[in-house]
């Protein structure tokens, strides 16, 4: 039995993991969480008390952090500020927390000589244009193009610098764009589910040609695990499942399996700096690990998320209303 150390693991996919690890080993976990506005504890219920434990906590605190590492057997980290909208309009949590707690983190896993796994995103690659048939390999030369993708870049390299220099035993996975359970409402899948439910109609940028590369929550969480135990220390696995969707498509799909016309949305002015297109190559993961995803079809894993939203109101509904008087006050 293992003890992992999971920053944010209040978040979206920190909390899936946290249920995948519990449901399918027999690790203890202790989740270090800041519980911003994108952490919910109620993510977090009915895990058993005898393997789980939570910490509310900052992980730049470098004297709660080391004493929490010092009985930890693996840190995996997920904590980070992740929103492109926020980092537009304040960039200096983005620095605080991905780049001074990663470092933060890893000092600390230096100290104690504790086995690190960096979660990361492929927004630090900058996008791909929409006709351009490549993907985003574990070699693609890094551009991101915002404040939160160059202060994940940044947290990227640092992992890598410590590896080098000081011997650390870390991984890196870059991901593509993850749905399921738990997300926040403030985000496309989510938000557009909740529309439904509530009545509203959902709202698409621009004229929706931005493509993502999705991926069940579930399937990011076993690729993650995978990593953890079988991963080469200081190797970088790009994690996807061949989910290449525009959102158009993507919104349509979601009207359609709630019964909706498939034109029953608006448009809205497109984002600042909206990325044209993220494509993942996971083939190193698959070929050197043995990982495969098991939501192969996305509409399937759509289906399952909305039942999911369906049946947890509880969970969102006190949060859907000030995420939709924000997107209302900037005409979103």
């Amino acid at each position: 039995m293992a003890h992992l150390l999971v920053t944010g693991g209040a978040g979206f996919i920190g909390s899936n993991f946290v249920h995948h690890v519990l449901e399918n080993t027999d690790h203890r976990v202790t989740v270090l969480d800041k519980l911003t506005y994108a952490g919910n504890l109620a993510s977090l219920s009915g895990l058993p008390d005898e393997r789980f434990a939570f910490v509310r906590g900052d992980i730049a605190d470098a004297e709660l952090v080391d004493d929490l590492v010092s009985g930890s057997d693996a840190i995996v980290h997920y904590a980070a500020e992740s929103h492109n909208d926020n980092s537009l309009h304040d960039p200096r949590p983005f620095l605080d927390t991905n780049i001074i707690g990663t470092y933060t983190l890893l000092e600390a896993a230096r100290k104690y000589g504790t086995r690190f796994h960096h979660i990361s995103t492929d927004e630090v690659y900058g996008d791909l244009e929409l006709d351009d048939p490549a993907r985003f390999t574990e070699s693609t030369p890094y551009n991101p193009s915002s404040p939160y993708s160059s202060t994940k870049a940044g947290s990227d390299l640092l992992v890598r610098a410590w590896v080098r220099s000081f011997g650390v035993q870390a991984t890196i996975s870059n991901c593509s764009n993850n749905y399921g359970p738990y997300q926040h409402v403030e985000k496309f899948i989510p938000r557009q589910i909740t529309n439904v439910i509530r009545g509203i109609r959902p709202k698409l940028y621009g004229n929706g040609e931005n493509v993502r590369d999705w991926i069940h929550a579930d399937d990011h969480s076993s690729a993650v695990l995978t990593i953890l135990d079988r991963g080469s220390i200081g190797e970088t696995y790009l994690i996807g499942a061949d989910g290449e969707k525009d959102n158009k498509t993507v919104i349509e799909l979601i009207l359609t399996q709630m019964g909706q016309p498939a034109d029953a949305y608006d448009h809205v002015t497109d984002r600042a700096g909206h990325d044209l297109r993220y494509a993942i190559d996971s083939g190193k993961l698959r070929a050197e690990l043995g990982w495969q995803p098991r939501y192969r079809d996305f509409e399937a894993g759509l289906r399952a998320t909305i039942d999911w939203y369906r049946s947890h109101e509880d969970w969102w509904a006190a949060t859907k209303d000030g995420v939709e008087a924000f997107y209302a006050s900037k005409g979103q």
